[in-house]
C-alpha cells in the first residue's frame, strides 16, 4: 500500500512544463514603480502560461509599504516565484532581504551578499521605544515570512535585529537561500525537479531547457521609477519654485512659468508615491513666501536671510516616514547646492536693488542735480541757464551770476533750477 501511494504521490502534484520562464529585474530601490512592475509580471506571466516568474534583484532597500506589497504578491503568487540575487556584486540589503526570502525559491549568484536589515534612521533620530517598537515589527515581520518559506528563521530575525550581512555561500550553508548559480540557465538546471508551495499545494519545477523571456518595465513604470526617487523629487520641486519666482519677478518672460508649472506638478506627482513631511512642505512654502515680499517690502536682506534659513530646514524634514526602515533622505550635497544658490541669488538680487537706491538719479530733473552748465541770461537772483543743451528757468539763493558764467545746479523743483556760480 505505501508503495503503491508513493508511486501515485509524484502524479498527483501538479507540474510545470518546461515552456518558458518570465524574467523581470529590480537593480533599483524598492518604491511602488518596482511593487507594480512585479504585481503586473506576476499575473501576466501567469496569463501567458509561464512555468514560473524569475526575479533579478540588486537593491540597497526601499519603501516599506511598497516592499510589503511585493512580498504580499510572492505569497500569493499563482505560480512559482524565484527571487535570484545576482549579478556577481549584487546585493540584497534592508528590504531586499524581505523580497527574497518571500520567494519560492531564493537564489544567489557567485559574489553576492544579504542582510542588513536592521531599521536605520535617515532624517531625524528616534527616541528608544520607537525604534524598539519599529524593529519588534520588521521583525515579526521577517519571522512570519521566513516560517512561511521554511528558511533559516533565527538568522533571518538576526538579520533585523544585529544588521548581519553574509555571503551566498554563507546564506546556502545557513539555509536563508536554496541555490548558488552562476546564471539563469545554470539556476534552472539547478531547480529541475524541486517541489515548492504554491498557494498551499505541492508544485514540482521543470524549468531546464525553458525559454527566456526578459520583461522591461513599462515607460509609465521607467517615469515613476525617476520620480520616486526623493532626490529627484526635490530636484523638481525646487526647479518649479525658481520657474514660478522668475516669472513673478518678470512677468511676460513665459518660459519660467512654464516650467516652474510643469516641475511642481512633476514633484507633487513624485511626492505622493513618497512618505512626505507637511512640516517640512510648510517651511519650504514659507521660504517662497519670504523670497517673494523682499520683492515688495524693503528688509535690506532679513527677509531673504529667513527664507534661506526656512528652505534649509524644510529641505531636510521634507521626507520622514513613520517607519525607519524606509530608505528616504535627500542627498546633503543636494540640500547645500540648493542653500547655497537660493542664498547667493537672493543675496545678489538684494545687493543690486541697493547699489541702485543708493545710485545719484541719471535721468529726469533730480538727475540733473550736480551738473554743471552756463548762465544764459544775467542771474540777480532769477534768469536762464544753459544744462545738458537744454535751457532751464533758474534761480540763486541770493547772490548775482553774470551772462556767461559756469553753474552748478543745487536743486531742481518744479521745472525751475537753483543754482549757484562753479567757482563759489
Amino acid at each position: 500500500m505505501i508503495l503503491i501511494l508513493a508511486l501515485l504521490l509524484p502524479a498527483a502534484m501538479p507540474t510545470k512544463a518546461a515552456g518558458q520562464v518570465t524574467v523581470i529585474d529590480i537593480g533599483s530601490a524598492i518604491n511602488p514603480s518596482s511593487a507594480d512592475y512585479v504585481h503586473e509580471n506576476i499575473q501576466e506571466a501567469a496569463r501567458n502560461g509561464s512555468a514560473a516568474l524569475i526575479i533579478r534583484l540588486n537593491t540597497p532597500g526601499g519603501l516599506l509599504k511598497s516592499t510589503r506589497n511585493i512580498v504580499s504578491d510572492l505569497l500569493e503568487a499563482p505560480i512559482p516565484v524565484i527571487v535570484y540575487v545576482s549579478p556577481g556584486g549584487a546585493q540584497a540589503a534592508s528590504a531586499g532581504v524581505f523580497i527574497t526570502i518571500a520567494g519560492h525559491i531564493a537564489a544567489m549568484s557567485p559574489g553576492t551578499n544579504i542582510g542588513a536589515a536592521h531599521p536605520v534612521s535617515l532624517g531625524s533620530e528616534m527616541d528608544s521605544v520607537m525604534t524598539e517598537k519599529v524593529t519588534n515589527d520588521a521583525a515579526a515581520f521577517i519571522r512570519s515570512i521566513s516560517e512561511k518559506r521554511h528558511r533559516n528563521v533565527e538568522w533571518a530575525e538576526k538579520s533585523v535585529r544585529e544588521s548581519i550581512s553574509i555571503t551566498e555561500v554563507e546564506a546556502l550553508r545557513e539555509g536563508v537561500i536554496d541555490v548558488v548559480a552562476a546564471n539563469i540557465p545554470a539556476l534552472l538546471t539547478a531547480l529541475e525537479e524541486k517541489v515548492v508551495e504554491v498557494q498551499g499545494r505541492p508544485d514540482t519545477l521543470r524549468l531546464s531547457g525553458a525559454a527566456i523571456i526578459e520583461v522591461e518595465k513599462s515607460f509609465q513604470q521607467e517615469i515613476l521609477d525617476i520620480v520616486s526617487d526623493p532626490n529627484i523629487a526635490y530636484i523638481f520641486m525646487m526647479l518649479g519654485i525658481y520657474g514660478l519666482m522668475f516669472e513673478l519677478y518678470n512677468p511676460g518672460s513665459i518660459f519660467p512659468g512654464v516650467v516652474g508649472v510643469i516641475s511642481l506638478i512633476l514633484a507633487f506627482y513624485s511626492m505622493s508615491t513618497l512618505p512626505v513631511n507637511y512640516a517640512g512642505v510648510g517651511l519650504i512654502v514659507f521660504a517662497v513666501i519670504l523670497f517673494l515680499l523682499e520683492i515688495k517690502i524693503v528688509s535690506h536682506g532679513l527677509l531673504s536671510v529667513g527664507g534661506v534659513i526656512s528652505l534649509a530646514m524644510g529641505s531636510v524634514m521634507l521626507f520622514k516616514s513613520d517607519s525607519i526602515l524606509d530608505m528616504v533622505e535627500i542627498s546633503w550635497e543636494l540640500i547645500l547646492a540648493a542653500v547655497i544658490v537660493s542664498a547667493a541669488f537672493f543675496l545678489f538680487v538684494i545687493g543690486m536693488g541697493l547699489k541702485a537706491q543708493a545710485r545719484k538719479p541719471t535721468t529726469g530733473s533730480e538727475g540733473i542735480v550736480g551738473e554743471e552748465g552756463v548762465a544764459m541770461t544775467a542771474l540777480s537772483p532769477a534768469g536762464r541757464v544753459k544744462v545738458h543743451g537744454e535751457i532751464w528757468a533758474a534761480v540763486t539763493r541770493g547772490e548775482s551770476i553774470a551772462e556767461g558764467e559756469a553753474i552748478i545746479v543745487e536743486k531742481s523743483s518744479n521745472l525751475k533750477l537753483t543754482v549757484k556760480r562753479k567757482n563759489a
